[in-house]
């Protein structure tokens, strides 16, 4: 599945659907606890995200030309937006950058240092608008994720307030599984539960209006926290309100479309769902098919388009 490669000065120590971890390959002298786990020993990750492209749980072949680049400026230039919200980059100043090796060149555009964090087994989705697997989910028990929704909503409408309903974050090859938030407490602790609702819901709620003013929807997005190793603060960490995490929509098709196909006309990797869904019948044992070249430009260019229309405005 991976396409990483080792990269000068680091050790490659996990890979993900989409994204490859390195460590630094150099051991400190003085470091008496440089065993075990590597994301454990070390106080910072290069995190680093490839072209490659996932739907319903699967790694798709081929990649997405640019995809990795364009994810990671998006993520920086959201976490630019968010400046009160604690997040994992290892900034110039931080001491752990002391001694480590340069990002190598051919990774650059597409890498974060990143300080490694106590990840929480949480996927943090919060849902402004009904679509996808949430509209599939009201269809069948008028609420999502357990909380009731108003009769008669139909597929993309606007939700009287946006709700959180988190996941549990699988292990590599097991399905996401949504769970209660009640659930959440269980797995990490009041406190810390009610921190993630409340900052995926802050976030989110500021991350619309930032979209909205530049004619896009912000649909629904997932986001990742883990604990400062330091401070234990709750701090946000991987892609952030990027293309693969969120559901962006034209907000002038959304507005006169005549259809829910063209209102909610996508900036996103729906292009390849919608494929894959009518191509596929998502089999446990069957491998997915090849995505066609042109449903490969279409993602590119989408996913240019996003970043275009939010970073320049309209």
């Amino acid at each position: 599945m991976s396409d990483a490669r080792e990269l000068s000065g680091w050790t490659h120590v996990y890979s993900g659907k989409v994204r490859d971890l390195y460590v630094p390959a150099t051991t400190p002298d003085d470091d008496d606890d440089w065993t075990g786990d590597p994301l454990r020993r070390s106080r910072v990750v290069l995190v680093v995200a490839s072209d490659r492209v996932s739907a319903f749980d699967r790694v798709l072949e081929p990649a997405i030309p640019g995809k990795g680049a364009v994810l990671t400026k998006l993520t920086r230039w959201w976490l630019d937006q968010l400046p009160e919200v604690p997040n994992h980059l290892a900034y110039a100043e931080d001491d752990r950058l002391a001694g480590l090796p340069d990002v190598p060149a051919g990774v650059v555009e597409r890498a974060m240092l990143c300080r490694t964090l106590d990840m929480f087994p949480i996927e943090c989705v919060v849902r402004g608008y009904l679509a996808g697997g949430g509209w599939k989910e009201y269809q069948a028990t008028g609420a999502i994720g357990g909380i009731p929704l108003p009769e008669g909503l139909s597929n993309g409408d606007r939700l009287p307030e946006p709700v959180y309903t988190p996941a549990w974050k699988a292990p590599l090859g097991e399905h996401d599984e949504n769970i209660s938030y009640e659930r959440t407490i269980e797995l990490v602790g009041e406190t810390v539960a009610e921190q993630l609702r409340a900052l995926s819901l802050d976030i989110f709620t500021h991350a619309s209006e930032v979209a909205e003013s530049r004619g896009v929807i912000l649909a629904d997005t997932k986001f990742e926290f883990g604990a400062d190793r330091d401070t234990g603060i709750v701090t946000l960490a991987d892609e952030v309100l990027t293309s693969d995490s969120s559901r962006y929509w034209d907000a002038e098709a959304y507005l006169t479309g005549a259809t829910p196909e063209l209102r909610m006309a996508s900036f996103d990797k729906q292009i390849v769902r919608d494929w894959l869904a009518a191509n596929w019948d998502q089999d446990e044992v069957e491998e997915p098919p090849t995505l066609p070249h042109e449903i490969v430009e279409r993602t590119a260019e989408r996913y240019r388009a996003l970043f275009e229309r939010l970073t320049l405005g309209l």
